[in-house]
């Protein structure tokens, strides 16, 4: 049984390693003699450490400790001197994003946070590619078999690299963050949204025709051209470009549609960015 408390590794390298978290402090770094190296540019020699404290109750806790890092620690996306974490805080040291499982029988709670690695995307917490695949087939199936209108909307951001290079890859990845918050706040229960990969969005829209998923992917293109993105006091502002299709008669497999949406994104991207092919 897994009795201590531990970090998951969500994003960054050795996803779904599990780094316990016993009496003393556990020191988080980029040099050779710190307890948990990270090889992160973004990451400082002595970076933080995690380590633990009795509670006014006489219980034990966890806290995380900026050791002065240039860029600093993250607790759920806000940068912090000392915090006390809480069961299921995300961590941030450099691009490596860790999950906090509190101490007491967690072995369900970290198997299960495995399972989920298999399908979300360690950033942004959205569904992953594999995700959409097992989504989109589930989905083009149900659309065949009851003839019920099926739309896909794939998204990128507009010149991401000159965002990264302007603002470092760690702003990207906020941004990118932010982005999925908007997504996943500006749609329907039953619609499907996921990161495939980089800086590329899918939303899959079940019974939705044609019409509507372009005002859905436009209402999208509009609200992030007036979402001001932040990281650590730093504004960032960019635009997304989508191209939309619904499912076609003719399609026998969701690969089809996918393939069809892509090319319609590359017009997009072609004829200017900030805008909706489809």
């Amino acid at each position: 049984m897994l009795q201590e408390a531990c970090l998951v590794v969500l994003y960054g390298e050795s996803i779904g390693r599990r780094i316990p978290l016993r009496d003393g402090a556990l020191v988080i770094g980029r040099a050779g003699e710190v307890d948990l190296q990270f090889e992160d540019e973004s990451v400082s020699r002595r970076h933080c450490r995690i380590e633990p404290v009795i509670d006014p109750a006489g219980a034990q806790r966890w806290q995380a400790v900026d050791l002065g890092s240039t860029n600093g620690t993250f607790v759920n996306d806000r940068s912090v001197n000392t915090a006390t974490l809480q069961h299921g805080d995300r961590v941030q040291v450099g691009r490596t994003i860790c999950k906090f499982l509190g101490s007491g029988h967690i072995e369900a709670a970290y198997y299960e946070e495995i399972y989920r690695l298999v399908t979300t995307d360690g950033l942004t917490g959205l569904a992953n590619r594999r995700a959409f695949s097992e989504t989109i087939a589930r989905e083009f199936g149900r659309s065949v078999r009851y003839g019920r209108p099926l739309s896909l909307i794939i998204i990128d951001i507009d010149h991401f690299k000159t965002l990264n290079d302007t603002h470092g890859h760690l702003a990207g990845d906020a941004g990118l963050r932010q982005l999925g918050y908007l997504l996943r706040n500006n749609l329907r229960r039953e619609d499907f949204v996921g990161r495939l990969g980089g800086e590329e969005f899918a939303i899959l829209l079940p019974e939705i025709d044609l019409p509507g998923a372009r005002l859905v992917a436009d209402k999208i293109r509009l609200l992030t051209a007036e979402q001001r993105f932040n990281y650590d006091g730093t504004e960032m502002r960019f635009t997304v470009s989508a191209g939309v299709a619904t499912r076609e008669d003719g399609d026998r497999e969701p690969d089809e549609l996918v393939r069809r949406t892509d090319q319609f994104l590359y017009v997009a991207k072609r004829g200017g960015r900030d805008r909706i092919e489809g």
